[in-house]
Formats: structure tokens, C-alpha cells, sequence
């Protein structure tokens, strides 16, 4: 991923999502295994990093793992999928792309226009 090119304001390594969630390294990692969130590496080191924005106060935000299944059915991979959730387009209810969609309780629309661009 070309940081000239990122539509992501804010990331997360492994350990700061655990410190964050006060959970251990190991519950990261299985959340990532379990697809409740996606990471990419990132950088010069390529560090393993998550959108900042995937987590709430209480962890991944629910209602994302559904739709990171049905972009990857599609055929996106992990970067394509953050990629997604996290363009510019004005015609999102309530945000300024699907991930704002989603944390505002449009889940249904943003799996609807998913399931339409994985096609």
C-alpha cells in the first residue's frame, strides 16, 4: 500500500489494538485470524496495521465482519477491502464512505452495495 495513496486517517499495530481492548497479543491476532477485523502491512518495516476506525470502545465494531465476507467472496483482498470501506463518496447515508455508513447503523445498505461491486 503507497502512502501517497492511503484513504485510511488513522492506523493501529498489533500491540496498540491490544492495549487499547486491554486484552493480550494473542486476542489481536485471533480477532484478525476470526476475520472480525482486517490488517495490512504497512510501511517501511511493513508492520502488521489495522484501521483505527474498525475498533469502538467495546472492540470491532460487529456489524464489519460481515462485510469484510462478503468483499473477500467477492474477491478483494484485504487491502482492497480497507480500500473500500474507506473511499470518498458523498452518496453514503450518514458518512463520508461505508465505514461511516456502518458505525452509523447502515449495515444492510453498505452489504447491499458490497454484494453490487464484488459482482
Amino acid at each position: 500500500m503507497d502512502p501517497k495513496d492511503d484513504v485510511v486517517q488513522a492506523w493501529l499495530t498489533i500491540p496498540e489494538v491490544a492495549e487499547r481492548l486491554s486484552v493480550r497479543v494473542t486476542a489481536v491476532r485471533r480477532l484478525l485470524e476470526d476475520r472480525d477485523l482486517v490488517a495490512v502491512r504497512r510501511g517501511e518495516r511493513r508492520v502488521l496495521s489495522i484501521p483505527a476506525g474498525f475498533l469502538d470502545d467495546d472492540g470491532p465494531v460487529a456489524a464489519l465482519k460481515g462485510t469484510f465476507t462478503v468483499l473477500a467472496d467477492g474477491g478483494f483482498d484485504d487491502e482492497e477491502i480497507i480500500d473500500w470501506l474507506h473511499a470518498p463518496d458523498p452518496s453514503w447515508p450518514a458518512g463520508e464512505n461505508a465505514l461511516g455508513a456502518i458505525r452509523a447503523g447502515f449495515k444492510t445498505e453498505v452489504r447491499r452495495r458490497a454484494m453490487e461491486e464484488a459482482m
